[in-house]
């Protein structure tokens, strides 16, 4: 089931949808409405919370400055390489899925401490997806910070095995023909092709050594060439350029793609002669722009909480943007404002939960839990409270907590909306498609967005807000979960070889 939001002129309505079968609307909830109950009963004597409010306030015109200045890094970003905040990376994606691919394709994904390896039988423009499999395997932790060779033999042995398990009645490579595969490698890479790029750097726990400016490509097929399996890749993506093809295959409209899950990233159709720092190459068509604006730093309402989270982090004074509005620091946000807050004596009375003190305790789901708890005295707060923190609360600090977590929820959905609507802008500039009437979906992929409502609502209250009722009635926010394994099958399909 996948759901499909649609902006559409008041009252805006969420439609979930099976394939083509929809469900009736409901009535939009008004944006007042998700915190009216607790924040009527909070107190005015708890001063942490509110400055803390007041540093995060959002309102449309701070959504408009970050709106239009994310514009701007855009616009840099494709003038020149470094000319912004986003690296508006080029993919080399100039050829989208059309529906009418044919034939028996691969897709690897490696992204974290698990890949994931998937194989999709294409039947063209009357039988779409006429079979697919896959399957997850972990890596070995050794893997991670071995050798290159260690790493890529290990997956090539791997990805050996899967093929060799295949049922020959349900997947068939048409003879003489080698396999090929499109390789999602979520890590930051210096695309030179759509088949080729240099890794700049490991994240995610990963060092790998002798890996950093060799093309990964190369390293995964020689890797499979060493281990007897006929296969190349053929298109090298990350997962929001996944998540893109893979809604383009069913829907002709999709003209970006976005993750907020533990990270986020966008991407969108660009059209080519609209980037200047393509120079001599083929100035026709489109491709697609891999932002990467999770590096985004200005007009951002950062507070003390922020900064501090910044400073120990990992990156320092890096994607300040994604540490606003993406899972792996909503919850950490939450959690040192709530011990500053009782530090100050303004939620547990006198006492501070030693736990309190330890770094990433609090998760986004944890968050979402809360703030979906609708007993009258907040027993899933409590409960989690005391879980995690063990500490007994009253109905007075649990409402404090939720509070916390919605100031926190709501600035961060308000900011992704903020950055999408740039994105929308930036297409609508090339192309006129809102103000033509005409449908614009983006995909949208991640846990984040996928299973805390009150986020999501926050991210269509601030997309309404900036575009106005008129064009966002025409804007589709489309959720395709787990599509970026059959996007990267579908590009390995658009850039073969043999076509």
């Amino acid at each position: 089931m996948s759901l499909i939001t649609t902006f559409a002129a008041s009252p805006l309505v969420i439609t979930p949808t099976v394939r083509s079968f929809t469900f009736s609307p409901s009535p939009r909830r008004s944006n007042h409405t998700v915190m009216s109950a607790v924040r009527s009963e909070i107190t005015s004597t708890c001063p942490v919370l509110t400055k803390f409010q007041n540093d995060c306030a959002t309102p449309t015109p701070v959504l408009r400055d970050v709106a239009n200045a994310l514009a701007d890094d855009m616009q840099a970003g494709l003038a020149v390489h470094g000319g912004g905040d986003l690296e508006m990376i080029l993919t080399y994606v100039d050829a989208l899925p059309s529906g009418k691919e044919e034939g028996l394709f691969y897709a690897l994904d490696l992204g974290g401490t698990n890949f994931r390896v998937r194989s999709v039988q294409f039947g063209g423009e009357e039988e779409h997806v006429v079979a697919t499999k896959s399957e997850q395997l972990s890596i070995p932790p050794k893997l991670m910070i071995g050798t290159s060779e260690e790493l890529f033999g290990f997956i090539a042995s791997k990805l050996a095995d899967f093929v060799a398990k295949e049922e020959p009645g349900r997947f068939r490579l048409e003879q003489g023909r080698k396999r090929e595969i499109g390789f999602t490698f979520s890590f930051p890479v210096n695309q030179t092709s759509v088949d080729s790029g240099t890794l700049i750097k490991w994240t995610k726990g990963f060092h790998v050594s002798g890996m950093e400016g060799k093309n990964v490509v190369a390293c995964l097929n020689e890797a499979m060439e060493a281990h007897g399996l006929d296969m190349r890749v053929s298109a090298l993506v990350n997962d929001g350029v996944g998540t893109l093809a893979g809604a383009r295959y069913w829907d002709k409209d999709v003209m970006a793609g976005v993750i907020l899950g533990t990270g986020t990233n966008a991407c969108y159709v660009e059209q080519k002669n609209a980037i200047p720092k393509l120079q001599n190459k083929s100035s026709s068509g489109t491709t697609i722009i891999n932002t990467e604006w999770g590096g985004f730093s200005k007009c951002l309402p950062r507070t003390i909480f922020d900064q501090e989270m910044d400073k120990e982090s990992l990156n320092p004074g890096e994607h300040l943007y994604e540490k606003m509005i993406s899972g792996m620091y909503l919850g950490e946000i939450v959690r040192r404002v709530l011990l500053r807050m009782c530090e100050a004596g303004e939620l547990f009375g006198q006492s501070v939960p030693f736990k309190l003190s330890t770094p990433l305790a609090l998760k986004s789901q944890d968050l979402c839990k809360m703030h979906e708890d609708n007993t009258d005295d907040l027993s899933s707060v409590g409960s989690i409270l005391y879980n995690i923190f063990e500490v007994e609360t009253d109905l007075k600090a649990r409402r404090r907590v939720v509070e916390v977590c919605d100031t926190v929820v709501k600035r961060g959905g308000r900011l992704a909306g903020a950055g999408i609507v740039a994105i929308l802008e930036r297409i609508e500039k090339e192309t006129k498609r809102l103000a033509s009437g005409q449908r614009t979906v983006v995909a949208m992929d991640g846990a984040l967005y996928e299973k805390y409502p009150q986020y999501r609502q926050y991210m269509q209250d601030a997309l309404v807000e900036l575009l106005g009722d008129d064009l966002a009635s025409h804007v589709h926010i489309k959720h395709t979960k787990d599509v970026s394994g059959l996007g990267a099958a579908l590009l390995a399909a658009t850039n073969s070889i043999y076509l």
